[in-house]
């Protein structure tokens, strides 16, 4: 990328975190930044994480990427799962070499398109607190410069995070950004099912999850078929 594309691309996201009252559009404009100046990205993500079962969607550059956060979560495994894990960049220029490495991920994400995946780490020295997840529709890697930059998106998104946590204490409430995917039905429905069952949230948890991947569905829907009673929970204490 010549100098032009990546100053438009560091303007976008710092001006977009300098905006009041942006806290839960500024990471659609750090995505599509992402996807209009970064050749061959069809799409991206930016996640807020907190270990397997706390996950945000703040921005994603279109439904497809949302769908394709969705279901990263569902199956539980994928670069941006590890790339958040490792604390270190996880770079996928073809997926369909990855089935043994992630065989739930890999084969869900090619069956709806998505040939490559690149997630960096939103990180503060030892502190993690997501991803940022660049998508392509067809296999390749990122040039250098392109990975240079992806990463400095990355930081630059992090930044952002920091400082309008830090503004939100100074005011005197929880910096609560309101993400484009929120997984907190999911939280509700575990609850529900660990107390009910006498189990751990994280058993319980793996039962939503694995109810979901033997039905092909998102983690999502079957958690808020819970909560409706559309599913009850004695059909997943087996």
């Amino acid at each position: 990328m010549d100098g032009q594309p990546r100053e438009r691309l560091w303007r976008a996201i710092a001006t977009a975190a300098e905006v009041p009252g942006r806290r839960d559009s500024w990471a659609q404009t750090v995505c599509l930044a992402c996807v209009e100046t970064l050749e061959h990205v069809d799409a991206a993500i930016l996640a807020l994480r907190n270990g397997a079962r706390s996950e945000e969607v703040l921005g994603a550059s279109d439904h497809w990427a949302a769908k394709l956060a969705e279901l990263q979560y569902t199956v539980g495994e994928g670069p941006g799962v590890e790339a958040f894990g490792s604390g270190s960049p996880v770079l996928v220029p073809d997926l369909s070499v990855e089935q043994v490495r992630w065989p739930g991920f890999a084969d869900a994400a090619l069956v709806v398109g998505a040939a490559a995946v690149f997630a960096f780490p939103l990180r503060y020295g030892a502190i993690r607190f997501g991803t940022l997840e660049l998508v392509r529709r067809r296999p390749g890697g990122l040039t250098s410069a392109e990975r240079r930059d992806a990463a400095l998106a990355a930081e630059l998104s992090t930044a952002a995070l920091l400082r309008q946590t830090r503004e939100a204490e100074q005011a005197g409430h929880d910096f609560a950004p309101r993400p484009v995917a929120s997984f907190q039905d999911v939280s509700v429905a575990t609850g529900m099912l660990a107390g009910q069952l006498q189990i751990t949230l994280d058993d319980a948890f793996a039962r939503l999850r694995a109810h979901a991947f033997g039905r092909n569905r998102s983690v999502l829907d079957v958690a808020r078929d819970v909560l409706e009673r559309r599913i009850s929970l004695d059909e997943l204490a087996e």
